[in-house]
Protein backbone atom coordinates (compact mmCIF):
# COMPACT_ATOMS: atom_id res chain seq x y z
CA UNK A 1 0.00 0.00 0.00
CA UNK A 2 0.65 3.71 -0.69
CA UNK A 3 2.08 4.82 2.46
CA UNK A 4 2.80 8.63 1.22
CA UNK A 5 0.98 10.40 -1.68
CA UNK A 6 3.29 13.91 -2.16
CA UNK A 7 0.83 16.26 -3.83
CA UNK A 8 2.38 19.23 -6.03
CA UNK A 9 0.38 21.88 -6.92
CA UNK A 10 1.78 24.12 -10.10
CA UNK A 11 1.43 27.01 -11.84
CA UNK A 12 4.20 28.87 -13.68
CA UNK A 13 7.09 27.72 -11.32
CA UNK A 14 9.43 26.56 -13.52
CA UNK A 15 12.83 25.83 -12.76
CA UNK A 16 11.76 26.01 -8.89
CA UNK A 17 9.16 23.05 -9.88
CA UNK A 18 12.31 21.28 -10.73
CA UNK A 19 14.39 22.32 -7.84
CA UNK A 20 11.30 20.89 -5.70
CA UNK A 21 11.00 17.09 -7.80
CA UNK A 22 14.26 16.66 -7.44
CA UNK A 23 14.23 17.07 -3.88
CA UNK A 24 11.56 15.09 -3.33
CA UNK A 25 12.83 12.20 -5.38
CA UNK A 26 15.36 12.21 -2.98
CA UNK A 27 13.49 12.39 0.36
CA UNK A 28 11.19 9.72 -0.65
CA UNK A 29 13.43 7.11 -0.75
CA UNK A 30 12.60 5.13 2.43
CA UNK A 31 9.34 5.69 2.12
CA UNK A 32 6.01 3.59 -0.44
CA UNK A 33 5.42 6.64 -1.80
CA UNK A 34 3.00 8.72 -5.34
CA UNK A 35 4.48 11.99 -6.40
CA UNK A 36 1.78 13.64 -8.27
CA UNK A 37 2.74 16.95 -9.87
CA UNK A 38 -0.89 18.76 -11.22
CA UNK A 39 -0.22 21.73 -13.34
CA UNK A 40 -3.17 24.38 -13.11
CA UNK A 41 -2.40 25.06 -16.93
CA UNK A 42 0.51 26.91 -16.61
CA UNK A 43 1.94 28.93 -19.81
CA UNK A 44 6.20 28.59 -19.00
CA UNK A 45 8.18 25.37 -19.59
CA UNK A 46 7.40 23.82 -16.21
CA UNK A 47 6.36 20.68 -17.73
CA UNK A 48 9.33 20.44 -19.35
CA UNK A 49 11.75 20.74 -17.13
CA UNK A 50 10.22 17.71 -15.08
CA UNK A 51 9.87 15.48 -18.25
CA UNK A 52 13.23 13.43 -17.59
CA UNK A 53 11.08 12.40 -14.25
CA UNK A 54 8.32 11.21 -16.05
CA UNK A 55 8.92 7.87 -14.98
CA UNK A 56 8.55 8.50 -11.05
CA UNK A 57 6.20 11.03 -10.96
CA UNK A 58 2.37 10.99 -12.43
CA UNK A 59 1.82 14.66 -14.19
CA UNK A 60 -2.32 15.54 -14.57
CA UNK A 61 -2.48 18.87 -16.98
CA UNK A 62 -5.39 20.42 -16.20
CA UNK A 63 -6.88 22.30 -18.72
CA UNK A 64 -7.38 25.66 -16.95
CA UNK A 65 -5.95 27.38 -13.72
CA UNK A 66 -8.52 26.37 -11.15
CA UNK A 67 -6.79 27.68 -8.63
CA UNK A 68 -5.35 26.22 -5.50
CA UNK A 69 -8.26 24.47 -3.72
CA UNK A 70 -9.65 23.06 -6.65
CA UNK A 71 -6.59 22.06 -8.08
CA UNK A 72 -5.50 20.41 -5.15
CA UNK A 73 -8.77 18.60 -4.22
CA UNK A 74 -8.72 17.38 -8.12
CA UNK A 75 -5.49 15.53 -7.48
CA UNK A 76 -5.88 14.21 -3.95
CA UNK A 77 -9.12 12.36 -5.53
CA UNK A 78 -5.54 10.36 -7.78
CA UNK A 79 -3.87 10.02 -4.81
CA UNK A 80 -3.38 6.25 -3.49
CA UNK A 81 -1.66 7.27 -0.29
CA UNK A 82 -2.98 6.30 3.29
CA UNK A 83 -1.65 10.09 4.04
CA UNK A 84 -1.21 13.11 1.84
CA UNK A 85 1.06 16.07 1.45
CA UNK A 86 0.07 19.02 0.02
CA UNK A 87 3.56 20.59 -1.28
CA UNK A 88 4.15 24.10 -2.95
CA UNK A 89 6.34 23.83 -6.05
CA UNK A 90 8.84 26.67 -4.68
CA UNK A 91 9.84 24.45 -1.75
CA UNK A 92 12.85 22.14 -1.15
CA UNK A 93 12.34 19.39 1.53
CA UNK A 94 15.02 17.57 3.60
CA UNK A 95 15.78 14.16 2.87
CA UNK A 96 14.34 13.68 6.45
CA UNK A 97 11.20 15.40 6.21
CA UNK A 98 8.51 12.85 5.06
CA UNK A 99 10.19 10.08 7.11
CA UNK A 100 9.79 11.64 10.41
CA UNK A 101 6.46 13.71 9.83
CA UNK A 102 4.83 10.07 8.78
CA UNK A 103 6.51 8.28 11.92
CA UNK A 104 4.99 10.76 14.25
CA UNK A 105 1.62 10.59 12.53
CA UNK A 106 2.12 6.58 13.32
CA UNK A 107 3.07 6.61 16.92
CA UNK A 108 3.73 2.67 16.48
CA UNK A 109 6.43 3.63 14.57
CA UNK A 110 7.62 6.44 16.58
CA UNK A 111 6.82 5.68 19.81
CA UNK A 112 5.65 9.45 20.35
CA UNK A 113 2.29 9.09 22.28
CA UNK A 114 0.38 10.78 20.49
CA UNK A 115 -3.09 9.36 19.59
CA UNK A 116 -3.51 8.92 15.82
CA UNK A 117 -6.79 9.52 15.50
CA UNK A 118 -6.62 13.12 16.80
CA UNK A 119 -4.29 14.49 14.57
CA UNK A 120 -5.64 16.60 12.05
CA UNK A 121 -2.78 17.65 9.91
CA UNK A 122 1.13 18.10 10.33
CA UNK A 123 3.59 21.07 9.38
CA UNK A 124 7.34 22.27 9.52
CA UNK A 125 9.29 24.85 10.02
CA UNK A 126 9.85 26.81 6.37
CA UNK A 127 12.44 29.39 5.82
CA UNK A 128 12.89 31.70 3.38
CA UNK A 129 15.66 31.45 -0.05
CA UNK A 130 17.46 33.80 2.66
CA UNK A 131 17.34 31.47 5.46
CA UNK A 132 15.08 33.51 7.11
CA UNK A 133 12.45 31.90 9.82
CA UNK A 134 8.73 32.78 8.41
CA UNK A 135 6.44 33.18 10.69
CA UNK A 136 3.26 32.17 9.17
CA UNK A 137 4.74 28.33 9.89
CA UNK A 138 2.42 28.50 12.64
CA UNK A 139 -0.83 30.92 13.23
CA UNK A 140 -3.57 31.78 15.63
CA UNK A 141 -7.07 30.98 14.26
CA UNK A 142 -7.47 34.88 12.81
CA UNK A 143 -9.45 37.31 14.46
CA UNK A 144 -10.18 40.26 13.27
CA UNK A 145 -7.74 42.48 15.03
CA UNK A 146 -5.77 39.89 14.83
CA UNK A 147 -5.39 40.29 11.03
CA UNK A 148 -5.20 43.81 11.77
CA UNK A 149 -2.79 44.02 14.15
CA UNK A 150 0.11 42.38 11.96
CA UNK A 151 -0.69 44.60 9.06
CA UNK A 152 0.95 47.24 11.54
CA UNK A 153 3.50 44.96 12.60
CA UNK A 154 1.90 43.51 15.62
CA UNK A 155 1.75 39.77 15.51
CA UNK A 156 1.19 38.40 18.36
CA UNK A 157 -2.23 37.65 17.85
CA UNK A 158 -2.03 36.41 14.37
CA UNK A 159 1.21 34.32 14.12
CA UNK A 160 1.37 31.24 16.96
CA UNK A 161 4.30 32.79 19.97
CA UNK A 162 3.22 30.28 22.06
CA UNK A 163 6.34 28.27 21.56
CA UNK A 164 9.72 28.87 19.79
CA UNK A 165 10.18 28.10 16.15
CA UNK A 166 12.47 25.20 16.63
CA UNK A 167 9.85 23.33 19.22
CA UNK A 168 6.78 20.44 18.55
CA UNK A 169 3.80 21.15 19.52
CA UNK A 170 -0.28 21.51 18.91
CA UNK A 171 -0.57 24.64 17.19
CA UNK A 172 -4.08 26.36 15.69
CA UNK A 173 -3.47 27.03 11.74
CA UNK A 174 -0.94 25.30 9.44
CA UNK A 175 0.28 26.88 5.99
CA UNK A 176 -1.04 25.39 3.12
CA UNK A 177 3.09 24.94 1.20
CA UNK A 178 3.43 22.03 3.12
CA UNK A 179 0.62 20.35 5.11
CA UNK A 180 0.12 16.71 5.47
CA UNK A 181 -2.49 14.64 6.86
CA UNK A 182 -4.56 11.57 6.29
CA UNK A 183 -6.85 11.14 3.29
CA UNK A 184 -9.60 9.93 4.95
CA UNK A 185 -9.35 13.06 7.38
CA UNK A 186 -9.11 15.60 4.35
CA UNK A 187 -12.01 13.84 2.83
CA UNK A 188 -14.17 13.99 6.13
CA UNK A 189 -13.64 17.37 6.41
CA UNK A 190 -14.33 18.31 2.97
CA UNK A 191 -11.17 19.22 1.34
CA UNK A 192 -9.86 22.76 1.03
CA UNK A 193 -13.11 25.17 0.41
CA UNK A 194 -13.10 25.53 -3.19
CA UNK A 195 -14.50 28.80 -2.87
CA UNK A 196 -11.21 30.39 -1.93
CA UNK A 197 -9.29 30.44 -4.97
CA UNK A 198 -5.95 31.23 -3.74
CA UNK A 199 -4.88 32.22 0.20
CA UNK A 200 -7.08 31.11 3.10
CA UNK A 201 -7.93 27.73 2.15
CA UNK A 202 -5.50 26.44 4.77
CA UNK A 203 -6.71 28.57 7.53
CA UNK A 204 -10.37 27.26 6.61
CA UNK A 205 -8.76 23.78 6.61
CA UNK A 206 -6.95 23.89 9.58
CA UNK A 207 -9.93 25.42 11.77
CA UNK A 208 -12.29 23.10 10.05
CA UNK A 209 -10.23 20.38 11.79
CA UNK A 210 -9.91 22.02 14.98
CA UNK A 211 -14.12 22.43 14.74
CA UNK A 212 -14.49 18.32 14.34
CA UNK A 213 -12.04 17.63 17.20
CA UNK A 214 -8.62 16.87 15.54
CA UNK A 215 -5.29 18.65 16.37
CA UNK A 216 -2.72 20.50 13.94
CA UNK A 217 0.76 19.69 15.03
CA UNK A 218 3.79 21.89 14.18
CA UNK A 219 7.09 20.24 13.79
CA UNK A 220 9.83 22.92 14.04
CA UNK A 221 12.94 20.85 14.29
CA UNK A 222 12.03 19.77 10.20
CA UNK A 223 12.57 22.19 7.57
CA UNK A 224 12.12 23.07 4.35
CA UNK A 225 12.77 25.92 2.15
CA UNK A 226 9.88 27.82 0.89
CA UNK A 227 10.89 30.32 -1.87
CA UNK A 228 7.02 31.42 -1.31
CA UNK A 229 7.74 34.88 -3.99
CA UNK A 230 7.45 32.36 -6.92
CA UNK A 231 3.77 31.53 -5.64
CA UNK A 232 2.64 34.64 -4.00
CA UNK A 233 3.21 38.40 -5.17
CA UNK A 234 1.70 40.82 -2.87
CA UNK A 235 0.01 42.94 -5.70
CA UNK A 236 -3.45 44.30 -5.88
CA UNK A 237 -4.43 41.05 -6.82
CA UNK A 238 -2.89 39.10 -4.36
CA UNK A 239 -4.36 41.82 -1.73
CA UNK A 240 -8.02 41.06 -3.49
CA UNK A 241 -7.37 37.34 -2.89
CA UNK A 242 -6.32 37.80 0.93
CA UNK A 243 -8.75 39.71 1.76
CA UNK A 244 -11.77 38.40 0.41
CA UNK A 245 -10.50 34.85 1.70
CA UNK A 246 -10.78 36.82 5.16
CA UNK A 247 -14.20 37.66 4.38
CA UNK A 248 -15.24 34.64 3.56
CA UNK A 249 -13.70 33.14 6.38
CA UNK A 250 -15.64 35.21 8.77
CA UNK A 251 -18.86 34.89 7.07
CA UNK A 252 -18.10 30.83 6.94
CA UNK A 253 -17.34 30.56 10.60
CA UNK A 254 -18.26 33.09 12.46
CA UNK A 255 -22.48 34.18 10.87
CA UNK A 256 -23.84 34.96 13.98
CA UNK A 257 -20.92 38.46 14.55
CA UNK A 258 -22.48 40.80 11.25
CA UNK A 259 -20.89 43.66 13.06
CA UNK A 260 -17.79 41.57 13.10
CA UNK A 261 -18.15 40.76 8.84
CA UNK A 262 -19.18 44.39 8.36
CA UNK A 263 -15.80 45.42 10.36
CA UNK A 264 -13.76 42.88 8.45
CA UNK A 265 -15.24 44.01 4.96
CA UNK A 266 -14.19 47.70 5.45
CA UNK A 267 -10.69 46.89 6.25
CA UNK A 268 -10.82 44.55 3.70
CA UNK A 269 -11.16 47.46 1.38
CA UNK A 270 -8.86 49.97 2.44
CA UNK A 271 -6.09 47.38 2.81
CA UNK A 272 -6.86 46.28 -0.61
CA UNK A 273 -6.61 49.13 -2.17
CA UNK A 274 -3.02 50.35 0.11
CA UNK A 275 0.03 50.58 -1.95
CA UNK A 276 2.48 47.82 -0.75
CA UNK A 277 6.21 48.46 -0.55
CA UNK A 278 8.67 47.98 -3.88
CA UNK A 279 11.17 44.78 -2.45
CA UNK A 280 13.89 44.23 -5.06
CA UNK A 281 16.56 41.11 -5.33
CA UNK A 282 19.53 42.30 -3.96
CA UNK A 283 22.46 43.39 -6.84
CA UNK A 284 25.71 43.41 -6.58
CA UNK A 285 28.03 43.00 -9.31
CA UNK A 286 30.98 42.64 -6.61
CA UNK A 287 29.75 39.80 -5.24
CA UNK A 288 31.80 36.99 -5.08
CA UNK A 289 30.51 33.60 -6.43
CA UNK A 290 31.19 29.79 -5.25
CA UNK A 291 29.73 26.40 -5.77
CA UNK A 292 29.92 24.04 -2.66
CA UNK A 293 30.02 20.69 -4.26
CA UNK A 294 31.70 17.44 -4.07
CA UNK A 295 32.71 17.00 -8.22
CA UNK A 296 31.39 19.92 -9.84
CA UNK A 297 34.42 21.19 -12.35
CA UNK A 298 33.69 24.98 -13.60
CA UNK A 299 35.80 27.35 -15.79
CA UNK A 300 33.07 30.49 -14.73
CA UNK A 301 33.25 29.73 -10.88
CA UNK A 302 35.41 28.86 -7.85
CA UNK A 303 34.28 25.72 -6.27
CA UNK A 304 34.65 24.40 -2.75
CA UNK A 305 33.33 21.29 -0.97
CA UNK A 306 30.84 21.97 2.19
CA UNK A 307 33.89 20.89 4.17
CA UNK A 308 36.32 23.68 2.53
CA UNK A 309 33.49 25.95 3.02
CA UNK A 310 32.95 25.73 6.82
CA UNK A 311 36.83 24.89 7.28
CA UNK A 312 37.68 28.03 5.45
CA UNK A 313 37.66 31.79 6.41
CA UNK A 314 34.73 32.90 3.68
CA UNK A 315 32.67 32.87 6.85
CA UNK A 316 34.24 35.11 8.82
CA UNK A 317 36.08 37.12 6.33
CA UNK A 318 34.02 37.34 3.18
CA UNK A 319 30.76 39.98 3.44
CA UNK A 320 29.49 39.89 -0.39
CA UNK A 321 29.23 35.87 -0.80
CA UNK A 322 26.74 34.26 -2.87
CA UNK A 323 26.77 30.87 -2.11
CA UNK A 324 25.65 28.52 -5.21
CA UNK A 325 24.64 24.81 -3.57
CA UNK A 326 25.06 22.13 -6.10
CA UNK A 327 22.03 20.11 -4.86
CA UNK A 328 23.18 17.24 -6.99
CA UNK A 329 25.90 16.35 -4.57
CA UNK A 330 25.37 18.08 -1.07
CA UNK A 331 22.45 16.93 1.55
CA UNK A 332 19.56 18.97 1.19
CA UNK A 333 19.26 18.59 4.64
CA UNK A 334 23.02 20.22 5.33
CA UNK A 335 22.27 23.02 3.05
CA UNK A 336 18.77 24.06 4.96
CA UNK A 337 20.67 23.67 8.17
CA UNK A 338 23.45 25.58 7.50
CA UNK A 339 20.49 28.37 5.84
CA UNK A 340 18.83 28.58 8.80
CA UNK A 341 21.94 28.55 11.10
CA UNK A 342 23.57 31.64 8.95
CA UNK A 343 20.57 33.07 7.84
CA UNK A 344 20.44 36.24 5.64
CA UNK A 345 24.33 36.98 6.43
CA UNK A 346 25.26 35.93 2.65
CA UNK A 347 22.89 35.17 -0.56
CA UNK A 348 21.92 31.79 -1.86
CA UNK A 349 21.23 30.09 -5.09
CA UNK A 350 21.16 26.39 -6.54
CA UNK A 351 21.85 24.39 -9.33
CA UNK A 352 19.23 21.83 -10.43
CA UNK A 353 20.75 18.22 -10.98
CA UNK A 354 21.51 18.72 -14.76
CA UNK A 355 23.22 22.12 -13.77
CA UNK A 356 21.92 23.88 -16.39
CA UNK A 357 19.97 26.13 -14.26
CA UNK A 358 20.71 28.65 -10.80
CA UNK A 359 17.72 29.74 -8.77
CA UNK A 360 17.00 31.32 -5.75
CA UNK A 361 15.61 34.25 -3.90
CA UNK A 362 16.30 36.93 -1.80
CA UNK A 363 13.16 37.56 -0.44
CA UNK A 364 9.94 36.24 0.45
CA UNK A 365 8.18 38.84 -1.13
CA UNK A 366 9.59 39.20 -4.49
CA UNK A 367 10.33 36.82 -7.37
CA UNK A 368 13.61 35.16 -7.46
CA UNK A 369 16.76 34.45 -9.91
CA UNK A 370 16.82 31.97 -12.80
CA UNK A 371 19.78 31.86 -14.65
CA UNK A 372 19.62 29.31 -17.71
CA UNK A 373 22.89 28.22 -19.07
Amino acid sequence: MTQLSIIILNYNASAFLELCVESVLVATQNIKSQIIVADNASTDNSLMRIKQYSNQVEIIEFDKNYGFSKGNNLAVQQATGEYICLLNPDTIVGSNVFDECYAFAKPALSGVEVAQSQVGFIGVQLIDGSGTYLPESKRRVPTKSGVALKKIGVDSKYYDQRFTQDERAKTEVLVGAFMMGKKSTYEKLGGLDERYFMYGEDIDLSFTALKNGFHNWYLGDLKIIHFKGESTIQDKKYRERFYNAMQLFYAKHHPESKWSQWLVNKFAQVMINKTPKSIEQKIDVDRRQIVISEDYDSDRFEVFTLDQLLESNFLTDTVNLEIIWDTKTIERQEIISFMSFHGNRWTYRFLNHSRSTISGSDSSNSRGVVKQF
